[in-house]
């Protein structure tokens, strides 16, 4: 029994060498676990999966985004960078499929769904020449003025949510009519939201924080009523981590983190105490 507990110290002193010499000398030594044990939480609804992707070295860019089509069980992961795929194509398993460096200069969002018939990738590329084709808004601070607006989404009850970084809040705008329906803003004070997804089940908003290095789950509010953001949960990564944009499989509600910094996109999946519906991958 005494020989198991010096075992067990020394192995104990060992990991918490390597996560301070990780997070003090810049190493990339247990990169992975280090954001793992840097978790901050009131409830932990997600945990990390320290093995996706089965092969990290496909990442060779600055990591934007990152779409998951769930129908056909496909992670898309779009990076920048000279002479390097623009995406790259995973399994929901962290299996590596396919990349492609065509038709796609500077990537910034990228958004993936697919039909029983056909598979479909949107992306958005801020080094091409675009036209616009629909506008709604200005720039401002006031309702349904933005200031670089990151990142939308639209829940079941048909509202568009909107991550408004640079007036840091969410606005909140009906789908069909356009029309304001209110505007999240205390939960960021300290930073705007870069990304914003729901839950499969509509039940938490998922928001990213680039220079925080964070990721808040917030109560989703009930149909008819906006309401005030209430964070439940927050994973606080490590410094200069910088999550960009996110995203969430609607088939086993894990979380997809394309990380600027860190150069990676990292999977959390959903605590089965919370999430029991959620079949995982």
């Amino acid at each position: 029994m005494a020989r198991f507990w010096v075992v067990l110290a020394g192995a104990g002193f060992f990991l918490a060498f390597l996560v301070l010499h990780s997070r003090f000398c810049g190493s990339p030594i247990l990169r992975k676990f280090a954001f793992q044990v840097s978790w901050r939480t009131k409830e932990i609804l997600y945990r990390l999966d320290v093995g996706w992707p089965n092969h990290p070295e496909y990442f060779t860019g600055a990591t934007f985004s990152v779409a998951v089509d769930s129908l056909s069980g496909s992670v898309y992961v779009a990076q920048r960078g000279d002479n390097i795929p623009k995406v790259l194509v995973f399994t929901e398993d962290g299996y590596f499929l396919r990349s492609w460096n065509y038709t796609v200069d500077t990537p910034h969002g990228i958004f993936a769904a697919s039909t029983l018939h056909e598979q479909s990738v949107w992306i958005t590329d801020v080094g091409s020449d675009f036209m616009m084709l629909w506008l709604h808004g200005e720039r401002g601070t006031g309702p349904a003025q933005f200031n670089i607006p990151h990142s939308v989404t639209v829940d079941s009850a048909g509202r568009v949510w909107v991550a408004d970084r640079g007036n840091k809040r969410i606005q909140v705008f009906d789908k069909d009519t356009g029309e304001w329906l209110g505007a999240w803003n205390s939960c960021f004070t300290e930073e705007g939201p870069s990304s914003v997804r729901f839950t499969p089940d509509g039940k938490y908003v998922i928001v990213a924080q680039l220079n925080l290095s964070r990721v808040l789950l917030v109560a989703a509010p009930p149909v008819g009523s906006i309401g005030k953001c209430s964070v439940i949960s927050t994973i606080q990564l490590a410094d200069e981590v910088l999550p960009h944009l996110l995203d969430v499989s609607g088939k086993t509600g894990a979380i997809y983190v394309a990380e600027i910094g860190a150069k990676q996109v990292q999977k959390y999946v959903p605590m089965e105490s919370y999430f029991p519906s959620f079949t995982y991958s």
